[in-house]
C-alpha cells in the first residue's frame, strides 16, 4: 500500500510540473526580465518643497498609474524614504517614458493673456508678411459633446513671426493673433503692453511666460484651477471623424463650479482671459491651449477637439487623467540601460549559474556515484516548477526576474543540494549500522526531514525579513530565495522521498554498493 501511494504521489507531482511547463510554453509565457537584464530606463525623483507622507503615497500611486497607462511591461516603482525610483525595463520609446514620468507636478489651468513666437532678440520687432500667413484652424472645447479648442494642433497656427522677449527681462512684447480673420498682425514695439512676469514658471500665483513643445510662447495668468477639477476617466476617442479627448468634471465647488467660473471668463474674453484660451500647464510646459466655446458646462463632461494626431490625443488624455499629483517632484537622476548591456548581464548570469551547477553536479557524481541521478532529477523538477511559477507571475502580477533574483535562485540551489546531502549521509550511517537499504532509507528520511524543514524555514524567514526591511534589488533576491525554499520542501517530500524509497524497495538495489557503502541483503523468512 505504501509503495502504491508513493508511486501515485510521485506521478502526480511530475504530471503537475510537466503540465504547468507545457501550458506556459503553449501560452507563450516566459519570465519577464528586469531592467538590469533587458535594458530600459531608470528615473529617480526627489520631492520639492514641503509634503506629507499621505500625499507622497498618493503621488506614487499616480505615477504607477501613469507608468501602467503607457504600456511598460513589469515596471518597478520603489518608494525609498522620500525618494521615488521608477525602473522601466524594456521600454520601446525611452524618451516618451521619461517624459511621462518626469511630469510629476500638478496640472494647472491658466488663462492665456497673449501668445506668439519667442523673439530671441527682445530689442527688435520681427516684421510679419500677412499675405503668407496660413488660415487658422479652429480647435475647441464644448460641454458634454462640447468642445474646448486648442490642443497640440492649435499651436501650429502661430507659425508667423511675432515678438515675445526673453523671460529673463522684466517685461514682454507680444504680437497678438487676430482669431477673427486668422491672420497674425504686428504690434509696434512701443505699443506692446507691458506685463510684469514672475520668475518661477511653476508658481500658480504669478503671471509667467511659458512655451509649448513646438516653441510657441504663452503669457499666462495665475492659475484659476488645477487638474483636480477632472475625474480620472479621461479618454481619447474619434468624434465626428477627428481625434478628441473626453474627460468628466467633478461636482462641487472644487470641480465643475470652479471650471465653469474659469470657462466663463475665457468665453466672454474678460480682462482675466482676453484671448479666450485656457492653457493646460504641467511642469512649466503648455500641454494644450484650447479656446473655450461654451460659457457654462452643464453636462458634466468636457470634450477637447482639434487637429490632434492619435498619439497627441492619447497623451493629453493621460495627462488630464493623472495630472493632479499632490507632491511636486524634481528628476534628480535619469539614466538609460542599453539593451546590449542588459543582454551581456543576462549572458554572464547564465554562464556563472551553469558553471556553478556543473561543478556541484561533478562533485556529487564523484562522491555519491550514480545516486547523484536523484539529485539531477530533483533539481530538474525544481527548476521546471520555478520557471513555470515565475512565468505565470510575470504574466499575471508583473513579476520581473533581475540579476538579484537569479542570485537568489542560485543560492537556493545550494540549499536544495544540502537537503540531498543530509538525506544521503543519514542513509550511509544507517547502512553502516547493518540496516537494510529499505529500512535505512525510510528511517533516514524521517530523521533528515526535520533538519531539511528547519533549514528551509530559516531561509524562508530570512527572505521575509529582507522583503519587508529592504527595497530595490535586495527585495528581488528575497522573493526568489523564499519561493525557492518553499519549492525545496515541496520537491524533497513529494519527489526525492518517494523516488529514493521506491528505489530502496527494488530488488536490483539490494546487496549492492550504495553511496559508496555495501548494503545488506534483506533476510528471506
Amino acid at each position: 500500500m505504501n509503495r502504491r501511494r508513493q508511486i501515485i504521489s510521485l506521478s502526480l507531482l511530475i504530471l503537475v510540473v510537466a503540465s504547468g511547463l507545457i501550458a506556459n510554453l503553449v501560452a507563450g509565457n516566459t519570465p519577464a526580465l528586469g531592467l538590469d537584464l533587458q535594458g530600459g530606463a531608470s528615473v529617480t525623483l526627489q520631492p520639492d518643497g514641503e509634503f506629507d507622507q499621505a500625499g507622497l503615497d498618493v503621488a506614487v500611486e499616480i505615477i504607477r498609474a501613469r507608468v501602467d497607462s503607457i504600456g511598460v511591461a513589469e515596471p518597478e516603482i520603489i518608494l525609498q524614504g522620500s525618494t521615488v525610483i521608477v525602473n522601466l525595463p524594456g521600454v520601446k520609446d525611452q524618451q516618451q517614458a521619461l517624459d511621462i514620468i518626469g511630469r510629476t507636478g500638478e496640472l494647472l489651468l491658466r488663462p492665456v493673456l497673449q501668445t506668439g513666437i519667442l523673439n530671441e532678440n527682445p530689442d527688435t520687432t520681427v516684421a510679419t508678411n500677412s499675405t503668407t500667413v496660413p488660415e487658422q484652424t479652429s480647435d475647441s472645447v464644448e460641454d458634454g459633446a462640447g468642445m474646448v479648442s486648442g490642443g497640440p494642433g492649435a499651436s501650429k497656427i502661430f507659425s508667423t513671426a511675432t515678438t515675445v522677449p526673453d523671460p529673463a527681462t522684466s517685461s514682454t512684447q507680444v504680437a497678438t493673433t487676430d482669431t477673427s480673420v486668422g491672420v497674425s498682425t504686428d504690434t509696434p514695439q512701443d505699443a506692446t503692453p507691458t506685463l510684469g512676469l514672475g520668475e518661477d514658471p511653476n508658481d500658480p500665483t504669478q503671471t509667467v511666460l511659458l512655451l509649448d513643445k513646438q516653441g510657441v510662447a504663452y503669457v499666462v495668468g495665475p492659475a484659476g484651477a488645477s487638474g483636480k477639477v477632472f475625474k480620472n476617466d479621461a479618454r481619447a476617442d474619434v468624434e465626428t471623424g477627428q481625434w478628441a479627448v473626453v474627460v468628466g468634471l467633478r461636482s462641487g465647488p472644487d470641480g465643475d463650479q470652479l471650471w465653469n467660473k474659469l470657462a466663463a471668463a475665457c468665453f466672454n474674453r474678460t480682462a482675466e482671459c482676453p484671448t479666450g484660451q485656457l492653457a493646460m500647464v504641467l511642469d512649466g510646459v503648455v500641454i494644450s491651449a484650447p479656446s473655450v466655446n461654451e460659457p457654462e458646462f452643464t453636462g458634466g463632461t468636457v470634450q477637447i477637439t482639434g487637429s490632434f494626431t492619435a498619439d497627441e490625443a492619447r497623451e493629453l488624455a493621460k495627462i488630464l487623467e493623472f495630472g493632479a499629483v499632490p507632491v511636486r517632484f524634481g528628476v534628480s537622476q535619469a539614466q538609460t540601460v542599453s539593451a546590449t548591456l542588459g543582454s551581456d548581464s543576462m549572458r554572464a548570469a547564465l554562464i556563472s549559474g551553469l558553471v556553478g551547477i556543473l561543478l556541484v553536479v561533478l562533485l556529487l557524481l564523484a562522491y555519491y556515484r550514480w545516486m547523484a541521478v536523484f539529485v539531477l532529477a530533483g533539481m530538474s523538477v525544481s527548476i521546471a516548477f520555478l520557471w513555470s511559477l515565475v512565468s505565470l507571475l510575470s504574466r499575471t502580477n508583473g513579476l520581473a526576474l533581475s540579476l538579484s533574483g537569479i542570485a537568489g535562485v542560485i543560492v537556493s540551489i545550494g540549499i536544495a543540494v544540502d537537503s540531498y546531502i543530509v538525506f544521503f549521509e543519514r542513509i550511509k550511517d544507517e547502512i553502516r549500522l547493518g540496516k537494510t537499504l529499505k529500512n535505512s532509507a525510510l528511517r533516514s528520511f524521517e530523521s533528515a526531514w526535520r533538519t531539511i524543514v528547519a533549514a528551509d524555514t530559516v531561509s524562508f524567514i530570512a527572505a521575509i525579513v529582507l522583503w519587508y526591511l529592504t527595497v530595490g534589488s535586495v527585495r528581488g533576491f528575497a522573493f526568489f530565495l523564499g519561493i525557492s525554499a518553499l519549492t525545496d520542501i515541496l520537491v524533497t517530500y513529494f519527489f526525492t522521498r518517494n523516488a529514493v524509497l521506491l528505489f530502496a524497495r527494488s530488488k536490483r538495489a539490494q546487496g549492492r554498493k550504495v553511496l559508496g557503502v555495501q548494503t545488506v541483503k534483506p533476510e528471506v523468512m
